[in-house]
């Protein structure tokens, strides 16, 4: 199958949350981006969703198919959800409470489209919300994960037979105003700042040139955030700009990539930021922790906002949101997120080999073997 046939695949997420509702949203209201769409979750919890969403619509809810594999999203017809049974939830959980089983449901429904589109039977898999909390109530081997980047990257080192180790991703989120990419993911404050190493920061900027380089068809102008205030002010707050982040950029720029920094972490967003007045100075940001990058591209609108995973052999979007359990089940949930990452998967599929990128990025480690001597 061609990109073009192969369907895509989207996570369920937490059953507790929001995420079945903004998939049966996106199914209702926006039928067009829904096309060659396939849901792979818990039947019963998608046909909830449904019924929410047609309460108060003066239409009934919208049928959901349960398929019995890939070959058969075909043969659903227009205005019906196709779901692939890969969980076990025995019953239906409570909306907006921590639970263990929609963890472990959750989990199951991620390895299972992380391997069919490894496998090439699908083109991306978009994932709704999952709760971390609830995955650690899974227990066993989902419990190993703190979100959804680190189980794909374990599913994609096992698929290419290699340790974790060498198959480095990095989370980038994206509107239509900015772009961010981070230096490190899920992890405390004070464990983040000592991820901010030469190697990291380095293995940063070739992840984010691969791929901006794919999308944008050219290179991309790179933009680097200080650590500290001010980047440092040369060494009064701090050094690691000195000592770390600068000289990795400097090993970036003599690889040929067209990166810039480091800069004040409080302005360098703004210069980067794509207005309808204004075009940004660079084409992406790279944050050195979560919430550095996060914030200011959520800030311009969660609606807007696509949460992508660099660096690995698929295709892996998601909403930039959680499962927003305080709303969960009343109604109220926007899909306009979800449907933005379904988008952004399309476009990502048709990239040059994600593949490629991520084996382009691992030789050159190999060739200047991160030092910086």
């Amino acid at each position: 199958m061609t990109t073009r046939t192969r369907p895509f695949l989207i996570t369920m997420g937490d059953a507790a949350g929001i995420g079945p509702e903004i998939i049966a949203k996106a199914f209702a209201h926006s039928p067009q981006d829904m096309t060659g769409c396939v849901v792979v979750g818990d039947v019963p919890t998608l046909r909830r969703a449904c019924a929410l969403v047609a309460i108060g619509s003066g239409s009934p809810a919208m049928p959901v198919a349960e398929l019995d594999s890939l070959s058969d999203l075909p043969a659903v017809p227009p205005n019906c959800i196709g779901v692939l049974q890969k969980c076990a939830l025995p019953e239906l959980v409570s909306y907006g409470e921590i639970s263990g089983l929609a963890g472990k449901a959750a989990a199951d429904c991620i390895v299972w489209a992380a391997r069919s589109v490894l496998a090439g039977e699908a083109a991306a898999m978009i994932t709704a919300p999952i709760h971390k909390e609830a995955l650690s109530a899974a227990g066993g081997w989902a419990a190993r994960f703190p979100g959804h980047t680190e189980m794909l990257q374990a599913e994609a080192a096992a698929f290419l037979r290699k340790p974790v180790s060498e198959v480095p991703v990095r989370m980038m989120l994206a509107n239509e105003e900015l772009r961010t990419v981070l230096v490190s993911i899920h992890m405390s404050l004070r464990h983040s700042i000592d991820a901010v190493t030469f190697d990291n920061v380095l293995q940063t900027l070739r992840i984010a040139h691969q791929a901006l380089k794919a999308a944008l068809g050219r290179p991309p102008r790179i933009a680097v955030a200080g650590l500290n205030p001010h980047a440092g002010e040369g060494g009064m707050f701090g050094s690691e700009e000195q000592l770390i982040i600068g000289p990795a950029i400097a090993a970036a720029s003599r690889e040929g990539l067209n990166v810039h920094g480091p800069f004040a972490p409080d302005t360098v967003f703004m210069r980067a930021r794509n207005t309808v007045l204004k075009s940004g100075e660079f084409d992406v940001v790279v944050a050195m922790y979560h919430d550095q990058g996060l914030i200011p591209v959520k800030y311009l609108g969660v609606e807007q906002g696509v949460n992508v995973t660099l660096g690995l052999p698929l295709v892996r979007t998601s909403p930039d949101h959680g499962t927003a359990f305080d709303i969960a089940g009343t109604g109220q949930a926007d899909a306009s997120s979800l449907l933005a990452a379904i988008r952004m998967a399309r476009q990502q599929a048709a990239w040059p080999t994600i593949e490629g990128s991520v084996l382009e990025a691992e030789s050159a480690l190999r060739q200047h073997g991160g030092n910086h001597a």
